[in-house]
């Protein structure tokens, strides 16, 4: 924990030179966005697990609060991304390293020149649902403890497991011998060749998903009667209760040359995002938390998460959503409190 305090103290005193802040900016961004992708995985399985759960997650989504975590996760993804293909070009051409400042600057007005139309156009649905389906303005503050309360104690249990196991792994002499000093592991040569080649083969998945999710509709419009999920071919979403599930459905049953091409597309997507993020985190731990217990807990932590988040997305993915959904659910969004006609939160 010294070093991370150190890190943040100093990080704050520096003056003046850009590959510090892009250095401090990706590592930020980066961990906002694997917060995010666990809770965004997790809630989207539901769909699929609980149906109920997915739709006051998404009810969720369209707090304020949400809304304003929806552009940052937007600007953390894109800045991330353009910054991750600098250091992955960079690296692959070092002849080209005196112009790192310049590549660093470049990205943040690439950033800018990015996020510039597309907060447009977000703006643009967020004004277009509260002047049409919201009369009361209210945070939603109740929506958003319930839809982060589980993911807070999921945290606070994985965690007191990771660090049970770690001190127990403490007290197991083979496990604590002292090891010899190696030139390389092979392994983490991979991982470094891995992050870069991940990083360029997520730049267009993640695009194309934030295009297709968050600009050219919105997470309002999960929930609109009538609304044709973009580049799906099955229809609209025509359903009076939960067609935030049906939206899912719709998506993942398209077909194209008798392919699931969403099914495979986001199969790619949770794969490579998953990995990726998570050795991120690795990285992250190692470089801040030197006490052994700790890091080797966190480190077990990360692990277990990642293959929980990569077994849980998978199985949502490649099961079909229920079809029965609209008619379990017929009770209970008396309980969730939607409309009838917008399946949109009663203000």
């Amino acid at each position: 924990m010294t070093s991370l305090v150190l890190t943040i103290t100093e990080t704050l005193r520096y003056r003046g030179k850009i590959g510090q802040w892009a250095w401090v900016l990706h590592r930020v961004s980066g961990m906002g966005t694997l917060i995010f992708l666990i809770m965004h995985v997790i809630d989207t399985s539901w769909a699929t697990f609980y149906p109920e759960l997915y739709a006051k997650a998404i009810a969720a989504y369209k707090t304020p609060l949400f809304t304003v975590g929806e552009f940052v996760l937007v600007a953390c993804v894109v800045y991330h991304a353009l910054n991750g293909f600098r250091i992955a070009l960079f690296d692959y051409r070092p002849q080209w390293w005196r112009r790192q400042a310049d590549a660093a600057k470049l990205v943040l007005l690439g950033t800018l020149v990015l996020l510039v139309p597309v907060f447009f156009v977000m703006a643009g649905h967020v004004v277009n649902y509260y002047n049409e389906r919201v009369t009361t303005f209210d945070l939603g503050l109740e929506s958003v403890i319930e839809a982060t309360a589980p993911f807070a104690v999921g945290t606070v249990v994985v965690l007191g497991l990771a660090f049970i196991v770690s001190a127990g792994m403490a007290v197991v002499p083979s496990l604590n011998a002292p090891k010899k000093r190696l030139k390389g592991s092979k392994m983490e040569t991979f991982m470094w060749s891995f992050m870069r080649i991940s990083g360029v083969l997520i730049i267009p998945l993640v695009f194309g998903h934030l295009a297709m999710m968050h600009v050219i509709q919105g997470v309002f419009d999960l929930t609109k009667v009538g609304h044709v999920p973009v580049f799906t071919n099955l229809g609209a979403n025509v359903e009076s209760t939960l067609t935030a599930v049906n939206f899912v459905r719709l998506r993942w049953d398209t077909m194209l040359a008798g392919v699931y091409i969403w099914r495979i597309y986001d199969i790619l997507l949770l794969v490579l995002v998953t990995v990726h993020g998570f050795n991120g985190a690795r990285y992250v731990i190692n470089d801040y938390i030197h006490n052994k217990l700790a890091n080797r807990a966190l480190r077990l932590a990360a692990v277990g998460t990642m293959i929980g988040v990569l077994w849980v997305g998978a199985l949502a993915i490649l099961q079909s959503v229920p079809a029965t959904t609209a008619e379990m659910l017929n009770q209970s969004s008396q309980v969730i409190g939607v409309d009838a006609d917008t399946d949109a939160l009663v203000r």
